[in-house]
C-alpha cells in the first residue's frame, strides 16, 4: 500500500495566500513573494490587543522552541520556524499533520514597541507580547485671565 496525503484545502490554501499577497502587493504593502514557495504550512495566529500590549498567539504543536526565529525589522515581525519530517513512513497509513518550514509576517502598528518584545512557547502555543509605546499624557494648559 502507498503512502496517500491528502489535503482537500491546499489548492483553496494556496489561493488565499496568491490572493492576500497580491492584495498586500498593490496595497504598497511590503509583500515577500517567496513567502508562499517556502512555507510547507502556516500556523493559525490569533491576535490580541491589549490596554498595554499586543499578544500574538500561534499554534505550532511539534515545533522545537530552538527552531523557531523572530526578527523585527522595518516594522515588519517575521516568524519562521520548521516542524522535522519523520525520515520513515513507511508503515504510515495516513499523513494529514503538516511538516516542513512556516513563514508569517507582522505588520506592526506605530504604537508597538519593538525594544521591548518577548516570545515564549508553552505546550505547542507562541506568545509573543508587543508592549505598546509608552503614551505621553496630555498636558493641561491653563489660560490666565486680565
Amino acid at each position: 500500500m502507498s503512502l496517500l496525503q491528502y489535503d482537500p484545502w491546499s489548492l483553496l490554501e494556496q489561493m488565499r495566500n496568491e490572493i492576500n499577497r497580491l492584495v498586500e502587493t498593490r496595497a504598497g504593502g511590503d509583500a515577500d513573494s517567496n513567502v508562499v514557495a517556502t512555507s510547507d504550512w502556516v500556523p493559525p495566529v490569533d491576535i490580541i490587543e491589549l490596554e498595554n500590549a499586543f499578544v500574538i498567539l500561534a499554534d505550532v504543536p511539534g515545533v522545537d522552541p530552538a527552531r523557531i526565529d523572530i526578527n523585527m525589522e522595518n516594522g515588519v515581525l517575521s516568524i519562521k520556524g520548521e516542524r522535522l519530517t519523520q525520515e520513515d513512513r513507511s508503515h504510515y497509513k495516513r499523513v494529514e499533520r503538516a511538516r516542513g518550514t512556516f513563514y508569517r509576517r507582522f505588520s506592526l502598528p506605530d504604537t508597538a514597541d519593538p525594544e521591548r518584545i518577548t516570545a515564549k512557547s508553552r505546550h505547542g502555543v507562541l506568545e509573543i507580547t508587543i508592549p505598546k509605546l509608552e503614551k505621553v499624557q496630555p498636558r493641561r494648559i491653563s489660560v490666565e485671565g486680565e
